[in-house]
């Protein structure tokens, strides 16, 4: 009996052991079905997030490519190279980089810091006189600045001169060999063109690309818009000096002091840029009656690349001890191929023709450039754009179009800042100083408020 009893409760102990184990497997297959279950259920979600977003990406990409396909093409690059938006956002809007990647073969933007202000301005020096408009490449090497020939002669075309003064880009004529004696030739003298020989018809140039086509060359590096070039509002802008010649008025000075003529004595300073200005400064001064400080002081002796650095603080000083300057003149020669000269003939005289030139502080690619602010930008426009409708109404061929560039050049000091152009290095002393006079005319010109007509529709 006992142990009928013992078999009985040991069998029992085995079924309550199994029925344990039975549980146990249960407890545990109902978890593995849970976790399972629960792993389904997050891989269909992230399935359905894969797909929702593959879906938004598609329609943004879509999107992009129809609208915005500039920035399309950037965000692949910028995919295919792992490089972070905000870093070439920050990087692309300092001039410096911005250059860099205009110069790969010569600078390497991984060591270039936006701390170095120095290099912006060294940029400025040695990136003024490499010229590329919009119409092609016309880089005729490191100092060439330029304009299409068929923009100049399509100028003289539209005034009626073609065949009357020599375009440029054609040589002057030889002189006749010499047979004997001659008649002593009464020297040509310069005369103040009284009323315009030619008048635009603003009617007709109130379009901005006309506006451009008429006046600007554009370089590639650059962008301008009709938001700054604006034909109503170019010509509304009041140029007229304000001051008296008690005070100074008109500062002239050289960045590149050094620059020469064909027929330049070396080591005579006033055959270089540096005459060409002590005479402006001089017709200013006595024929017009203002009050003119010519400096003189070399920025470029040394190397031409921080000149635009090493003459800004001067100015900043001339400027702070004689605050009644208001306008502000850089005077440049240009430089150009050997087969290249920039001469008309203006009154029986061979003249050099002269440039204005204006830096956007933008960039093509990136818009503004905000460390290179100029708060005057829409003045300096306005002076240059003044200038060049005088220049062409009083004496047509003498200048060639405004050329604007990406960067400062210094023209952020006062409203009424130019940067000009005369002649280039294959121009004579003689042609140079012969330019001079219609250019102080035609400053003065704009200065006294005469030209041009504020009226759009004006005959």
């Amino acid at each position: 009996m006992n142990k009928r009893r013992l078999f009985e409760k040991r069998n029992d102990e085995i079924h309550i052991g199994r029925g344990i184990l039975r549980i146990l497997l249960l407890v545990l297959c109902v978890m593995a079905g849970a976790a399972f279950l629960q792993e389904l259920y997050h891989g269909m979600k992230e399935q359905e997030r894969e797909n929702e977003s593959g879906l938004q990406e598609w329609l943004e990409q879509a999107v992009l490519d129809d609208w915005m396909p500039g920035f399309s093409v950037w965000q692949t690059e910028r995919n295919s190279n792992g490089s972070n938006l905000l870093d070439r956002l920050i990087l692309e809007n300092v001039p410096i980089f911005l250059y860099c990647m205009e110069q790969p073969e010569e600078y390497d933007p991984d060591i270039l810091k936006e701390s170095d202000y120095n290099e912006l301005l060294l940029l400025e020096g040695t990136d003024e006189n490499r010229k590329d408009i919009e119409e092609g490449s016309l880089e005729y090497g490191e100092d060439a600045i330029h304009l299409d020939k068929s923009l100049e002669e399509a100028f003289l075309a539209e005034n009626g001169l073609a065949g009357e003064n020599r375009a440029a880009g054609e040589a002057m004529p030889e002189e006749p060999e010499d047979t004997g004696p001659k008649e002593e030739t009464k020297e040509a003298v310069f005369h103040e063109v009284e009323e315009p020989v030619y008048r635009y018809q603003w009617k007709n140039l109130q379009d901005y690309t006309e506006l451009v086509k008429a006046f600007y060359a554009i370089d590639s590096t650059t962008s301008a818009g009709p938001e700054l070039l604006n034909t109503e509002k170019l010509l509304s802008v009041d140029m007229r000096m304000q001051g008296n010649s008690e005070e100074p008025q008109i500062l002239i000075y050289h960045t590149h002091s050094q620059e020469a003529f064909a027929d330049s004595v070396p080591g005579d300073e006033s055959t270089t840029i540096v005459g060409a200005g002590e005479k402006l400064a001089q017709i200013l001064r006595e024929k017009y009656g203002y009050n003119v400080i010519h400096n003189t002081e070399s920025f470029d002796k040394e190397s031409r690349d921080y000149a635009y650095s090493n003459s800004l603080p001067v100015l900043e000083q001339i400027l702070a001890e004689n605050p009644s300057i208001e306008v502000v003149i850089d005077l440049h020669r240009d430089a150009m191929p050997e087969d290249r000269r920039l001469v008309v003939d203006l009154q029986g005289r061979p003249t050099a023709q002269f440039m204005l030139f204006n830096g956007l502080s933008r960039s093509a690619r990136n818009g503004p450039i905000e460390s290179l602010e100029n708060p005057y930008l829409e003045d300096n426009l306005a002076f240059s754009f003044q200038m060049q409708t005088a220049s062409n109404e009083y004496y047509p061929g003498i200048a060639r179009r405004i050329y604007l560039k990406a960067y400062r050049y210094n023209l952020h000091l006062r409203p009424k800042s130019l940067l000009i152009e005369l002649g280039a290095q294959n121009n004579t002393v003689e042609e140079i100083m012969n330019a001079i006079d219609p250019l102080a005319h035609i400053i003065h010109l704009v200065l006294v408020g005469e030209e041009p007509d504020a009226e759009p529709d004006a005959e």
